[in-house]
Formats: structure tokens, sequence, C-alpha cells
């Protein structure tokens, strides 16, 4: 591989951007001279790939495929026939590693970060109180940040933290009460996994409490993991951070385990339709 490739993939990796290394690695006819080529390309259709695949007419058809790996983040293969020759490619998926942001720096916060950075994934925790929201107290996370909860996501999410598909928020806060400040900073980020804490009849109160006040609809409450979590009988911090995790990965991998809230998520769904049916019978 060319170094100015090499160089480009590095700094995909520091810059947290999703990329692909495509190779040409067979090919006959007019495309028997691009096997072995390489090139680097964004999921972003503006930018313009690093390399050459030398794959003439036919590389905006590659273009488009690589990019519907990249979404997918799973390595993939290509084949392409027509008159004038064959070829395929490899496309190796550089994904951004997935971040984790814990609110809360408790009890459960410090072994799921752990757990958490084991797994590979960027850890950020964020806490008011300064003596929790400590290095010391968090040595595997990529940052410790001591502020107001909510200003603090407000300030994560204008950095280089786009609350996006490879973001997960975690609500343990302290009380229900910074949960549910929480909560309703991030409802509307388009992120991989949103999770709050709280037994299954505090979360029906707090999802009834907030539509009937605020008004916002039902439907946007379906989306937030409530109870948080995969059910394995936890107990203590380090097992419940567990099953936390769990579920997180779950999602991540597109796993097929259902969490605590799942019960809850059909329960509201079932409300909504007799709701709906009763509506429609008057």
């Amino acid at each position: 591989m060319q170094k100015e490739l090499l160089n480009t993939l590095i700094d995909a990796i520091d810059n947290r951007e999703a990329v692909a290394l495509v190779t040409v690695t067979t090919g006959d006819g007019v495309y028997a001279g691009a096997v072995g080529r390489n090139a680097v390309v964004w999921h972003q259709p503006d930018r313009r790939p690093a390399g050459a695949l030398g794959l003439g007419a036919k590389c905006n058809a590659v273009l488009h495929d690589v990019r519907t790996a990249i979404e997918r983040k799973k390595h993939m293969q290509f084949s392409y026939a027509e008159d004038e020759g064959s070829f395929s490619v490899f496309v190796e998926i550089q994904a951004r590693p997935p971040h984790l942001i814990i609110a809360g720096a408790g009890h459960i916060a410090v072994p799921l970060a752990s757990i958490a950075k084991t797994c590979d994934f960027l850890v950020t925790v964020i806490d008011d109180r300064p003596q929790f929201a400590h290095v010391a107290r968090f040595p595997t996370a990529d940052r410790v940040v001591a502020g107001p909860f909510r200003p603090t996501l407000v300030d994560l999410r204008q950095g280089k933290d786009v609350f996006d598909s490879d973001t997960y928020l975690v609500l343990v806060t302290r009380g229900h009460q910074y949960d549910i400040d929480c909560l309703l900073e991030v409802l509307d980020d388009p992120v991989a996994y949103l999770g709050m804490i709280g037994s299954s009849r505090r979360i029906r109160a707090v999802f009834e409490l907030l539509e009937s006040e605020q008004s916002i609809p039902a439907s946007k409450f379906d989306r937030v993991r409530a109870p948080i979590g995969i059910d394995i009988g936890a107990i203590t911090p380090a097992e419940i951070a567990v099953c936390i995790m769990a579920e997180i990965i779950c999602v991540l991998r597109d796993g097929t385990l259902p969490g605590m809230s799942e019960q809850i998520q059909q329960e509201r769904t079932q409300r909504r339709m007799r709701a709906a049916e009763r509506s429609r019978a008057g």
C-alpha cells in the first residue's frame, strides 16, 4: 500500500471518520491492469477518494457499493462482469469507534466505563460533581467532564462528538430528575442507543408525565431503553454494568436478545392501539 493511503487511514482514525480501503482483487479483459490497486473511500459522496482504482466508467458504480458497505459497517466483496471484462473488489471497513457517553459518575458508571473500554469503545463520563467526575475514579475513560449535565451534553454535541449512529448514551445519574433532564436534551438525537436506569413502575410514570405535561408524542419514547439492560438477575453495580453493556453490544451487533425495556415498549404500543381503536369507534 502506498504511504499516502496509509497516512490517509491514520488521519481517518484520528478524526473518527468512517472510511473503506478498497482493493481490486481480480480482473480480466480491460480490467486486468487494475488488479492490486487501492483507494480510500469516505461515506460522503462529495469527498473524492484517495488513490485510484483504474476502473474507468465502472468506478462510480463501485463507489456507490462501497458507501453502502460503509453504512452497513461490514467488510464486503463485490464482483462485476461486462463484455469488456470482469473484476472483483474487496471493501475493508475502517468504522469509527463506537462512543459511549455515561451521564452520571456513580457506582454503576465506574465498572461500566471499564467494561466499555475493554470492548473498544471511546468512553466519556460526565457528572456535575467534581469529586465524582474525576480521572482518578475513571482511569480508563477517554474523557471525564465535570459540569452541569444538560449544558455539558450540549457542549459535547457542538464539538467533535456529533450524536449519531455511532453514539451510545447511558443515563445513570444520581437522581431521576437529572436523568429526565438529560433525556429531554437528547431525545431527538439520532443515536444508536439511548438507555435510562429506573424501575418499570417509575419509567412508566415518567413517560406518561412527560407525555401529558410537555405534550411529547408517546412514540418518541419507544426508542428509549428503559429499564436499561438485559435481564440477567443483576444485583451489584458491576453486574448491572454487565447487563447494560450486554444490551449495548446487542444493539451494536444487531443481536436478538431482548432487553428489559421490551415489555414496556410493547405495553405502550398496545395502549396506543387500543386508544386509536376507541377513537375510531367513537
